[in-house]
């Protein structure tokens, strides 16, 4: 054998074993927790009690940034798939929620009672109906707002129906939802706060959903061809009865919020889909 033979032979051992030093580990799954905070964290949000109005709770079945001062989430982010969604039933069981830290107001069952406003879910029940302890986690306060009966019960709950809609036609779904500003109209009237002062109520709630065909590796998967749908609709009983006729853009909900949503995805991808309003199917 001629040293150039030999020479091969070396250079080709060499690259076998740095490919095979080079082997990228297996990817490791996602925790329910790392689930729901998939598309980012909108407000940098941290569980440091030292950050009283963006403090972070997670849990297996959603993700949330808490206002102590507002005594409602800012947003709260959950990830909706056949996987959540089973014969559980609505537990019912509105309560104050024991994770907030020591010493901080804890809005309780009866906070809106008289107010006009409905306990608004955010995460809703029906999104997690896999196991009673999954429905019962979305009965927590901190996951609720003061809503307008209408708007709770009419365009919001069509939403909610539609995007469980879209999961049984084969799709996933990533939610996030919050409110702003200060001032909506109930059943009972206009009104500031409620609770003593305590609950502020939001003059504006906002949705952005990311659609996916179910699968692995969703965050790889969302393009700038993904549906993403956003919708910003007043706190009111007068508000329409179509969501659809709500729909904007992930650039004005954040111009409105001063949130970073869809961080988590490549800066081009997000500047297409975050300036684009849907047009897409509302039932």
């Amino acid at each position: 054998m001629t040293k150039h033979f030999y020479r091969y032979l070396l250079l080709l051992f060499i690259v076998l074993v740095g490919c095979k030093g080079s082997e990228i580990a297996p990817r490791q799954p996602l925790t329910l927790e790392q689930q729901q905070l998939l598309l980012g964290n909108p407000s940098g949000a941290t569980a440091d009690a030292g950050t009283p109005d963006n403090y972070l709770i997670t849990r297996p079945q959603y993700a949330l940034s808490y206002s102590r001062d507002r005594g409602t989430p800012n947003w709260v982010s959950w990830h909706v798939s056949q996987d959540w969604l089973g014969a559980s039933d609505r537990q019912n069981d509105f309560r104050a929620d024991a994770a907030l830290p020591e010493g901080w107001y804890r809005v309780t069952a009866s906070s809106y009672r008289g107010s006009g406003f409905d306990r608004g879910h955010n995460a809703p029940s029906a999104d997690r109906t896999r196991t009673a302890e999954d429905n019962s986690a979305t009965f927590l306060m901190t996951n609720m707002i003061p809503q307008a009966p209408s708007s709770n019960q009419g365009p919001w709950a069509d939403l909610e129906d539609y995007t469980r809609r879209l999961v049984s036609e084969g799709m996933e779904v990533y939610v996030v939802m919050g409110s702003y500003g200060k001032g909506g109209t109930g059943s009972a009237g206009t009104a500031g706060t409620i609770d003593n002062g305590r609950v502020t109520v939001p003059a504006r709630i906002w949705k952005v959903l990311v659609v996916l065909p179910a699968g692995e590796g969703d965050l790889e998967r969302i393009s700038t061809t993904t549906r993403v749908i956003a919708v910003d609709t007043p706190n009111s009983e007068a508000v329409q009865p179509d969501w659809g006729a709500y729909r904007t853009t992930v650039d004005a909900i954040e111009q409105a919020t001063g949130y970073d949503l869809l961080s988590a995805l490549p800066e081009r991808t997000q500047q297409v889909l975050e300036s684009r309003v849907d047009t897409g199917p509302t039932r």
